[in-house]
């Protein structure tokens, strides 16, 4: 009885071994983690390959100027605005299929191909000249002055005044100047019911009834008719030249449609206000895309 009790034990020994055994193979097999595989090794290759190809995702630090890395939040439509471009040129320098499709991290290209920051002007210094293009679709009897059409200019210097001579630093200064010299005017006949703060109010914000006509401060192209901005409700973007643009929101009927070339004082819109608790015209003027005060640009009432 006693060699049998010895023999059970040594049965259960051997049995509980076994077990442990598998067991602690079991759990020190390797885990592979997907987290840090190809995924991240494929991320890291093309940031290396080329930090600033547009459209892709790369590291913040690795962004140069005239791109813009993609926030949480972020819409095509307020880069462009925030950009001083139109979003369809956005799209189109990014070669974007979709361009409601962005991601975080997505580093953006804001300044035309072949224009980068710093670089002598390339934009022609004599003004194009565009035709307007009314609802009803007849044209116009006058061309639209200004750089208004939004045209890329050419690659060559054909169809282009020829650069002033000198350095590329006063060809620049002249370029800059030509787009300084907009003609504008009153957006709305009321008067300003809050002034321009770069903090709270990125314009002015002008009283009036719901349906008063909304006019174009100066000449230019329509480069957004919509609602797909929040907080400006229904919105037009009017750009005049490569260095402004202006901005007209909370209106209850647009009168244009994008791409569309506009005068100074052409009813674009009837007041409104779509995304705003009274009716008002928010307007905001834009250089380089940065807000600055109308009320030191439009004429003394």
């Amino acid at each position: 009885m006693f060699r049998g009790c010895r023999w059970s034990t040594w049965l259960a020994l051997v049995a509980v071994t076994t077990l442990a055994a598998c067991t602690t193979t079991k759990n020190q097999a390797p885990v592979e983690d997907r987290g840090a595989g190809r995924g991240s090794a494929a991320y890291s290759a093309s940031a290396a390959a080329d930090p600033s190809r547009t459209g892709s995702v790369v590291p913040p630090a690795e962004a140069r100027p005239g791109t813009y890395i993609v926030k949480p939040g972020d819409t095509l439509m307020r880069i462009a605005l925030e950009s001083g471009q139109a979003w369809r040129d956005l799209a189109r320098w990014n070669g974007m299929d979709n361009p409601n499709v962005i991601e975080v991290g997505q580093v953006l290209r804001v300044v035309p191909p072949g224009q980068e920051p710093g670089a002598a002007a390339t934009k022609p210094v004599a003004t194009a000249k565009v035709e307007t293009r009314p609802l009803d679709g007849k044209p116009a009897s006058a061309p639209a002055s200004g750089a208004a059409s939004g045209a890329q200019p050419p690659a060559s210097g054909a169809g282009m005044a020829a650069p002033p001579t000198g350095t590329g630093s006063a060809a620049a200064a002249a370029a800059a100047a030509s787009d300084d010299d907009v003609q504008w005017a009153w957006p709305a006949a009321g008067g300003v019911i809050t002034g321009f703060d770069d903090t709270k109010s990125k314009g002015l914000a002008i009283g009036g009834k719901a349906g008063d006509p909304v006019l174009a401060a100066a000449d230019g192209r329509v480069v957004y008719a919509g609602s797909g901005l929040r907080g400006y409700g229904n919105l037009i973007i009017v750009k005049h030249n490569a260095t402004y643009l202006t901005a007209y929101a909370h209106n209850q009927t647009l009168l244009v449609k994008e791409d569309q070339a506009v005068r100074k004082g052409q009813k674009i819109a009837e007041m409104g206000n779509s995304d705003a608790d009274r009716v008002q015209l928010h307007f905001e003027i834009r250089r380089q895309g940065k807000p600055i005060d109308p009320a030191k640009l439009l004429p003394q009432r």
